[in-house]
């Protein structure tokens, strides 16, 4: 794991454009910090207390003022499991209160449960789901907060429901830098799980009306064109919805509208094969409520 810089004191590490698994420490998603004169901001925690351990220690190489604030873009499972490492380094966490519901859920247990085994040793008994210290968004008010750290100032906004429900994004005035989270994937083949993709396409598009100068993704490489790179990512949204919702609309079952529909564009990206199936399914079945 490297630091890589980003603006002036701002630095992110990339993860790995491969599904989680033990090989790679479930290393697959990226985190960014920013020191200040007062402490340090912390944006995601990567999907494995030891993966955090390595963060925390680059932090350490730069500075020994003190974590003050993770920020949680959402809350999947390689963005939040290194939580534990953090909070214990005494950083208060923030996320919005969307991320609530799941952390109680059946679902996430599960899916802990499910990570001990697959990802062992980086996830193990003693790897355990974090409560944030602070909720954005609770009953529909304070979905954005503004955070004054040292000479910083920092807009959390409430991004969602795009990519999940609860999407925060973090921008640092003073840089223009933008950690977009999940509703960017830069280079590869985003996950869309239940995403709504109407207002992921909306995030993006709220999301260049900021005007970044920089761009952090959650999955990819620095973007220092955010307003052409996350072409991709909006382009890939509005076909899935674009095939798959004339499929849905004709009644044409899912298998012959997938295997007709030419993929050549996006074949070649990273991830293809695992995810996109998956993506266009569940579009198809979002599109069929949708359609008319």
């Amino acid at each position: 794991m490297l630091s890589q810089p980003v603006a002036a004191d701002t630095w992110f590490v990339q993860g790995l454009s491969e599904m989680g698994s033990a090989a790679n420490q479930n290393f697959i998603s990226n985190a960014g910090f920013v020191i200040t004169p007062a402490g340090v901001l912390v944006i995601d925690a990567l999907g494995s207390p030891p993966l955090a351990d390595r963060l925390l220690a680059l932090i350490r190489e730069k500075t020994s003022l003190p974590l003050r604030y993770v920020v949680v873009t959402h809350c999947h499972a390689d963005h939040i499991y290194g939580l534990q490492s953090l909070k214990a380094a005494g950083a208060r966490i923030i996320a919005h209160a969307g991320c609530r519901d799941y952390l109680a859920s059946e679902t996430a247990r599960l899916r802990l449960q499910a990570s001990r085994e697959e990802l062992f040793p980086w996830i193990n008994e003693h790897t355990h789901l974090v409560e944030p210290d602070q909720w954005l968004g609770n009953g529909g008010r304070d979905d954005d907060l503004v955070i004054d750290l040292g000479d910083r100032r920092f807009r959390v906004r409430h991004a969602g429901p795009a990519h999940t429900r609860e999407d925060l994004m973090v921008h640092d005035e003073r840089t223009g830098v933008l950690f977009a989270g999940d509703i960017v994937f830069r280079g590869r083949i985003p996950f869309v799980g239940q995403a709504d993709g109407r207002r992921w396409i909306e995030a993006l598009d709220r999301m260049l009306e900021l005007n970044p100068r920089v761009l952090v993704p959650g999955h990819g490489p620095l973007s220092l064109h955010p307003a052409d790179d996350l072409a991709l990512t909006r382009d890939y949204l509005s076909y899935l919805r674009q095939t798959m919702g004339t499929a849905a609309r004709n009644l044409e079952p899912f298998d012959e509208a997938y295997a007709r529909t030419d993929w050549s564009r996006f074949s070649a990206l990273p991830l293809f094969a695992a995810a996109n199936r998956m993506n266009a399914y569940n579009t198809y079945l979002q599109m069929e409520h949708e359609a008319p």
